[in-house]
């Protein structure tokens, strides 16, 4: 199966950012150490006010059901919704072969 890369755009109540910024650095921290097959995991700021973002790339659709399956997510993704205004937007990429 191919790599599975996307990118999920969200934005943040201003009054929880400090809450979603820990939430989604413990979330980035467990990924990176505990998820081989996920090649690439990581959360920025972007330069509009409270807008986020998370690159994820996975080595397999299986990869990523497994991430998305896992203990870790299901304990801290409700967090970090929480703390949105409104939802995330994915928006897949495929590799130019």
């Amino acid at each position: 199966m191919s790599k599975i890369t996307f990118i999920a755009r969200m934005t943040c109540r201003p009054e929880h950012e400090p809450e979603f910024v820990k939430h989604c650095l413990a979330l980035q921290e467990h990924v990176r150490a505990n998820e081989p097959d996920t090649l690439l995991y990581e959360f920025f700021r972007l330069r509009e006010p409270h807008r986020y973002v998370v690159l994820e790339s996975f080595r397999s659709e299986e990869a990523e059901h497994r991430h998305m399956n896992s203990k870790i997510l299901a304990e801290l993704a409700p967090k970090i919704s929480a703390c949105l205004d409104g939802t995330w937007v994915r928006e897949y990429f495929d590799a130019i072969e």
